[in-house]
């Protein structure tokens, strides 16, 4: 099993960039297997839809800092952990810059990405980028032709979609993963799950700790992958190319045994072998207070 953890993006550790590069480089050291960023851009006082459900954005939200610096920074101070994004919103950026940026993520970490990409959550965060709520859906799928393009062929075709357009045309360089890094989606509502039936090498579930039940491993990483995995054959994909990796979100309250047993009971009950804890909620405790819980938890998987 491979066990990563969140890089420390948000909250008051968002300006403490000198900090990230040593927790990214102590992690490795103490065994993380990956790195993760996510993507904000704002967090509205007034939000129409909120975080996980509920009314309001956790505070430790209200700053974060950009996916791609917080990656460079990790990719230059470790040399095996892997680097995943869960999730970039696809979505507001223009697909070749998009690509320009992760293509360089891969290139200066010797081949290590995992674009993880969705749609997000905020109709905020789309007006603050400019780019339309209701085509978050069709947006991402032209993303998605655009990177395979550019990733794979060169010189890359000319491109003439319905939200961008550009001439054949050489770019490079080309990511050091062939043919491609592998693109994972988030996303739990039926159109995501076709989609990442068509176009993804994998899912993004996500398990919440919850004080006093048990980890239900069928209902948060079998079912939806089984499900994908059934839409990719239809689709005439090979299922079992599709894999998933498994965000862990624990709340505040959360305790390192149930953190550990959601790792134990993913790797006794599932086929997935890469999980990561997002440490968000712990933002205001220090890089410190982040590396002892990291080594908690690897200690308690052993």
């Amino acid at each position: 099993m491979r066990i990563g953890f969140s890089l420390p993006q948000y909250g008051v550790m968002a300006q403490e960039l000198g900090k990230l590069a040593d927790f990214a480089r102590q992690a490795e050291e103490l065994g993380a297997g990956s790195l993760w960023v996510a993507d904000r851009v704002l967090a509205a006082v007034n939000p129409s839809v909120g975080y996980g459900g509920t009314d309001t954005i956790p505070w430790q939200m209200h700053a974060a800092l950009d996916p791609f610096v917080a990656l460079s920074v990790a990719a230059g101070a470790t040399e095996r952990a892997l680097l995943g994004t869960s999730a970039l919103i696809a979505p507001w950026y223009p697909p070749l810059l998009l690509a320009r940026s992760l293509t360089g993520v891969d290139v200066v970490s010797g081949g290590r990405l995992i674009p993880g990409l969705g749609t997000g959550w905020s109709p905020e965060e789309y007006q603050g980028v400019g780019v339309p709520w209701k085509e978050r859906g069709a947006r991402l799928d032209e993303c998605l032709d655009v990177l395979e393009a550019v990733w794979t062929t060169e010189p890359v075709a000319q491109h003439d979609g319905r939200h961008y357009a550009f001439p054949a045309a050489h770019i490079g360089p080309k990511p050091v993963q062939r043919p491609r890094p592998p693109v994972y989606l988030s996303g739990f509502a039926p159109a995501s799950q076709r989609r990442a039936a068509r176009r993804a090498n994998g899912i993004l579930p996500v398990a919440v700790p919850v004080r006093g039940s048990a980890f239900d491993a069928d209902a948060v990483i079998n079912q939806p992958l089984q499900q994908v995995r059934r839409l990719a054959e239809a689709e005439g994909r090979d299922p079992a190319g599709i894999d998933a990796i498994l965000r862990i979100n624990p709340t505040s309250e959360s305790t390192m045994p149930e953190i550990a047993d959601i790792v134990l009971r993913t790797a006794d009950q599932t086929d997935v072998d890469h999980v990561f804890v997002d440490l968000v909620y712990l933002a205001d405790q220090g890089v410190d207070h982040w590396l002892e819980l990291l080594q908690q938890t690897l200690e308690l998987k052993r």
